[in-house]
């Protein structure tokens, strides 16, 4: 079996998500925990930009822009929720952002639920190029 790509940054991704909801708990706005994310994202050393504009890709052609809750390490997309439960929809929805930015790997993370949920996403369709990211 091959090894993940990115992976100790995903671990420290998530690793950062966990701290947050083990202070926090559930039933705050998104917002909250994007700023709890940050603050634990930066102790980890992690470089990130929160809400970050990504321009979105069709057959090759920019078609728009749509901002991400963070881009960390300028490799990997993070979305966060705050659901009772994640559904197939919204796996799918990230899985549909992450090729329309034509980027590799992503994470979609759930503080709604009393544990955290947390699901790493990898785009098979990924096209390596030197022109798909503007960090």
């Amino acid at each position: 079996m091959s090894e993940l790509v990115y992976k100790e940054i995903t671990e420290k991704i998530i690793g950062a998500a966990m701290k947050v909801h083990a202070t926090l708990g559930n039933g705050f706005q998104e917002v909250i925990y994007q700023r709890a994310l940050a603050i634990e994202m930066k102790k980890s050393g992690l470089v990130f930009e929160r809400e970050y504009n990504m321009k979105i890709f069709y057959s090759g052609e920019e078609i728009g822009e749509r901002r991400v809750d963070f881009f960390v390490e300028n490799k990997i997309m993070v979305e966060l929720k705050v659901l009772i439960q994640l559904e197939n929809v919204h796996i799918e929805q990230a899985k549909n952002y992450l090729e329309a930015y034509n980027m590799e790997v992503g994470l979609l993370i759930n503080f709604g639920n009393t544990s955290l949920e947390f699901k790493r996403l990898q785009n098979k369709k990924f096209q390596s190029s030197p022109f798909h990211i503007n960090p």
